[in-house]
């Protein structure tokens, strides 16, 4: 890529100008890697590579899912492990989403047994400070010495929550545990979003724990790196593998399964209420096509109809639309597919299906989540808002 001056070097990557787009940034990754805030530090050649791959495919991840990010494009094609980004403020803090008990978190915590699955997942801050060795920060310490306000902490808790969640679903279709997860978050210097929060920086294989089939000693992060006893050629190389490991697995994160929405009106006077499950499933990214069937008065063509889906999809929801149940009873014991009736508002079937489909996608388990995160905040927004209005005066009816 045509990079401009450097704007920063941290110990794994650089940042520069991008001359064509100056609210953008390139990221470049570089072949380091350190531990003990680079007491230890050595070179694998093509690390950098592999992290861009990682994060580019992380990031790409989190985007199809709606969650904000500062990423923008490249990581894994021909770019000299670059990749470009909007320019962010970054806030000094990591944000470490814990779902299992081990690192720091067991030192600080001695009754909790290493290995132990938290529920809820604990999320822990730490003020970026290599001089003092990163030291956790309570929210009240980040609001006193203005680094976030109380609003964005919860935004940050929030949304590195759902990172954790998407990518844990997604480790856990490899049969990996993600024990721990880091994530720093920027605001937008410029445009039209100007000053949003965004997930930022990077999410490579040095962010994370992983844990194959949940045993620690199978592990493929950076843990292997912090552990080495002898650093020597041999040993950088079994760190390499895996990265390259993670790196291959990860490639596979960002790719949605195919699948279809089927949904089947009982008669012709129906066909405006399928229309409304249409642009519903569109929301959420599910394709979706529709048919008339009737159980009564076409009832062999509704057999012929459900064949032929059948046939055509692997992955099939089916929604019956009828007043009756007929339509939805005669497909429901003919189908080896998941079967929903139509007696629910359109964005409550639409939520059923993705999760339907969520059970093996992470692009649609992630729009979940989203989602039902959405509603939360939107009912928290509402109740804070009627509690800042005046109080009615004794006496005065309303309406």
């Amino acid at each position: 890529m045509n990079k401009g001056n450097e704007v920063a070097h941290g110990k794994t990557k650089i940042l520069y100008e991008n001359p064509a787009q100056p609210v953008q940034l390139i990221v470049a990754q570089t072949d380091q890697i350190s531990a003990g805030d680079g007491a230890r530090r050595n070179v694998i050649a093509g690390k950098g590579r592999l992290a861009a791959q990682t994060t580019a495919r992380v990031f790409r991840l989190l985007n199809l899912c709606g969650l904000p990010t500062h990423y923008l494009s490249g990581g894994e094609d021909d770019d000299d492990n670059e990749m470009v980004v909007r320019r962010c403020n970054m806030i000094p803090l990591e944000v470490v989403t814990r779902g299992v008990a081990a690192g720091s978190f067991v030192k600080r915590n001695p009754s909790v047994a290493r290995g132990t699955l938290l529920v809820p997942r604990a999320i822990e801050f730490f003020l970026k400070d290599d001089a003092q060795h990163d030291p956790m920060i309570a929210p009240d310490q980040i609001v006193a010495r203005d680094i976030a306000a109380p609003h964005e902490i919860g935004v940050m808790t929030e949304l590195a929550r759902l990172t954790f969640d998407i990518l844990s679903h997604a480790w856990r279709k490899r049969d990996v545990l993600l024990v721990d997860l880091k994530v720093e978050f920027g605001r937008l210097a410029s445009g039209e979003n100007e000053g949003q929060l965004v997930i930022a920086d990077v999410i490579d294989n040095d962010s994370w724990r992983l844990w194959p089939q949940g045993r620690e000693e199978l592990m493929l992060d950076k843990q292997i790196y912090r552990n080495l006893q002898t650093v020597d050629d041999a040993a950088l190389d079994k760190v390499k593998r895996a990265y390259e490991r993670v790196a291959e697995y990860v490639g596979t994160f960002p790719v949605m399964r195919p699948g279809m929405v089927a949904i089947v009106a009982d008669s012709p006077a129906l066909i405006d209420r399928t229309g409304e499950l249409v642009k519903a499933l569109g929301q959420v990214g599910l394709p979706a096509l529709r048919h008339v069937a009737s159980a009564s008065a076409t009832p062999a063509y509704v057999l012929q109809l459900l064949a032929q889906l059948e046939a055509s999809f692997a992955r099939l929801v089916i929604i019956a639309v009828g007043d009756d149940g007929l339509l939805f009873s005669m497909l429901d014991s003919a189908s080896s597919a998941p079967v929903l009736r139509e007696n629910r508002d359109a964005g409550t079937l639409a939520m059923h299906c993705a999760k339907l489909f969520g059970l093996e996608d992470t692009v649609l388990y992630g729009r979940t989540l989203l989602m039902q995160a959405n509603v939360r905040s939107a009912v928290l927004h509402a109740d804070a808002s009627l509690q800042q209005q005046p109080p009615t005066p004794a006496g005065v009816a309303i309406g």
